[in-house]
């Protein structure tokens, strides 16, 4: 098939035409692109003979032969569902389903598994499945296509028109499903969504290198990924922090009202006539009637800037009602004309001004007066003062705008003029986004639907979500559906038990996860040096990741470098190493992670490094609690715990212990 696609030649019958068709070739042929060590097929579907006896491979892609019949049909397809979902109960018309093992691209086995006839039996998991879920995990984030269970594929084949939430405990396989999911759709809706377009939007940078391979490897690479700090960063750079309270306080919905005021105060009312010069006589539009104008264009509840221009036809309308009336012939174009006229344009920028997001912002928190007329009923009076800043800057261009400013811009932005919506928006790590980030994720579905993927559990930030149903609000979507996965495919089962035990703490409203696979995992807590448990968890096979309190990135690296071991640090920004070794983040053996970053990562073998020091890091103990119980999740094989004697009480009971 790519042989075929790259020996067609490019006719056409114009230069435009010809380069829409090379583009379209390039982007089939990228989406064509293989790697040998990733088998196009992974499954079989034998039907019954009252299904029509037909035989169908399941794999990755389609893929036709040269008469262009099917010889792997797509995953996604229709007929591919009783693949994931057939059972001895409902076959769904499928006799024999059979899966193929692979090592490296090379078959290794298959199993056959009867759903229908005397030979039927309930039979356990597969072994195939079983080694597929046990690999080690090395380098980026991988598909799971294989391996998708009953339920994630009804989440995965969930319509265009359905936003879901997607609960998940940590290993349930949630990111795997939301991103197949965009891959579903961009199959099943392939027009439409390629068209009107997907963003999937991570926590933030290493994360969004970490899944970067899984759309690609399923042949989709017409998706947006992005982090929501890029998603809102069009009208200024971030350059500033401020204290979480404050940051909490700008995350806050109600903040959405005090903008709206703030655009809104903006209008004027008439005091004085619209007079128009033209030729020998002067039109007038009295302030009654302009008053009039501006209070019908406001009630059609436009934007800001589209009610502005329509302000400007308004008034040039009255004015060319009169003109026609004095028996004077206008042609067509008359009417716009007459808007783009001098006097026209400067009567309405005077009753409607000009606003940008950032002076208006600027303007806002620099100056007590309008920000109390805004937030007057909405914020209190110390919390105004909390908004305002100490020491304004001269200017926006001089403002160190935060992450919360630049949502609070964002929201300004789409008041002033409709942002534009895409046709799905996939959201990871959903929790950890405030009421204003949600609404800024909503605008840009407005027209569309999301997948919002998260588990309230691991919310670290001070403004992280408390309920799915109040972020189902924010981003405009309450007929929203959440569905709740707590089957643990990743984490090992002690490993999952052991964090689990900050659950009453932190999420007492949640089901705690349950570990189906059969390997326990390993589990360990110890006072030796985490150096040398680094060095125990490279002699085994698989990836590494040492986790260590933001604070104490620098003395990890000193000490890794000492110790002569080749190393990645996550969220380095030139995704270097240091130490010996010259791969990048997730392509090294060991990746040294901060413990802000290390949600929706994965290594077969975690070391982490000072647990009371990751609780001391966040502005308080339960944040401090839910950042332990993601950095404790995040290992497939084992886990080392390196500790001083100071664990959380939350943690205490009995469990493998050695001591240094």
């Amino acid at each position: 098939m790519r042989e075929r696609t790259a020996s067609l030649k490019v006719h056409a019958g114009d230069r435009i035409s010809a380069e829409a068709l090379e583009v379209t070739l390039a982007r089939r042929l990228a989406q064509l692109a293989d790697d040998p060590h990733v088998p196009l097929f992974f499954g079989r579907l034998d039907h019954d003979e009252a299904s029509g006896g037909e035989v169908f491979h399941v794999g990755r892609r389609h893929v036709s032969d040269t008469a262009g019949d099917p010889l792997v049909v797509d995953w996604r397809a229709p007929v591919s569902a009783a693949f994931y979902r057939a059972t001895r109960d409902d076959p769904m018309g499928v006799a024999v389903r059979r899966r193929y093992g692979f090592a490296r691209g090379a078959l290794t086995g298959f199993e056959d598994e009867a759903l229908s006839g005397p030979a039927a039996t309930d039979g356990e998991r597969s072994q195939i499945l079983e080694d597929e879920i046990e690999r080690p995990r090395t380098g980026p984030m991988r598909d799971i296509v294989a391996t998708i269970q009953p339920e994630q594929d009804v989440i995965v084949r969930s319509g265009l028109d359905r936003t879901v939430v997607v609960q998940g405990a940590p290993g349930t396989g949630k990111t795997a499903v939301g991103l197949h999911r965009a891959a579903y759709l961009l199959y099943a809706h392939r027009e439409q969504v390629t068209r009107r377009g997907m963003t999937v939007v991570g926590p933030n940078a290493s994360f969004l290198r970490y899944i970067r391979d899984v759309l690609p490897a399923l042949g989709e690479v017409d998706a947006t990924q992005t982090t929501i700090e890029e998603l809102v960063g069009a009208h200024a750079r971030l350059r500033g922090t401020e204290p979480a309270d404050v940051a909490r306080l700008k995350g806050d919905a109600r903040l959405a009202q005090v903008l709206r005021r703030a655009v809104w105060s903006h209008l004027a009312d008439p005091t004085e006539a619209l007079v128009l010069p033209r030729g020998s006589q002067r039109w007038r539009v009295p302030a009654h009637e302009a008053r009039a104008a501006v209070a019908h264009v406001v009630g059609r509840d436009l934007r800001y800037d589209a009610g502005r221009e329509q302000l400007r036809y308004a008034l040039a309308h009255r004015i060319l009602q009169q003109i026609e009336a004095s028996g004077d012939a206008l042609d067509d174009r008359a009417w716009d004309v007459l808007a783009r006229t001098k006097p026209v344009k400067d009567y309405t920028a005077t009753l409607w001004p000009v606003l940008t997001p950032t002076r208006l912002l600027h303007r806002l928190l620099a100056d007590p007066e309008l920000l109390a007329q805004a937030s007057d009923g909405v914020l209190t009076d110390a919390e105004q003062q909390a908004l305002t800043w100490a020491q304004p800057p001269r200017t926006p261009g001089a403002a160190r705008w935060t992450l919360a400013d630049l949502v609070l811009l964002d929201e300004l932005a789409d008041l002033l003029e409709r942002a534009p919506s895409v046709a799905h928006v996939v959201v990871d790590e959903a929790q950890d986004l405030s009421p204003m980030m949600l609404r800024a994720l909503g605008r840009r579905a407005r027209t569309g639907s999301l997948t919002v993927l998260g588990d309230l559990a691991q919310g670290t930030t001070p403004w992280a979500v408390r309920s799915w149903a109040d972020a189902l609000d924010h981003l405009g979507k309450p007929d929203g559906h959440v569905e709740q996965l707590t089957a643990g495919f990743r984490v090992p089962g002690d490993v999952i038990e052991y964090a689990a035990r900050l659950l009453p703490q932190i999420a007492p409203e949640l089901a705690p996860p349950v570990a189906v696979r059969r390997a326990r995992g390993d589990l360990l807590l110890t006072t030796a040096p985490a150096v040398d448990l680094v060095r125990t968890a490279l002699a085994r096979a698989g990836s590494v990741g040492l986790i260590v309190p933001d604070a104490g990135v620098a003395a990890a690296c000193r000490t890794l470098a000492a110790a002569g071991l080749a190393f990645a640090v996550v969220g380095d920004e030139d995704g270097g190493t240091t130490g010996d070794g010259d791969a990048t983040e997730f392509d090294a053996r060991l990746d040294l992670v901060p413990a802000s970053l290390a949600k929706g990562l994965e290594f077969d073998h975690v070391v982490l490094d000072d647990p009371a020091g990751i609780v001391a890091g966040e502005a308080d103990r339960e944040s401090g609690l839910r950042r332990l119980y993601v950095c404790l999740t995040r290992a497939v094989t084992s886990l080392a715990v390196r500790h001083a004697d100071d664990l959380p009480v939350e943690l205490d009971g009995p469990v493998r212990h050695a001591d240094a």
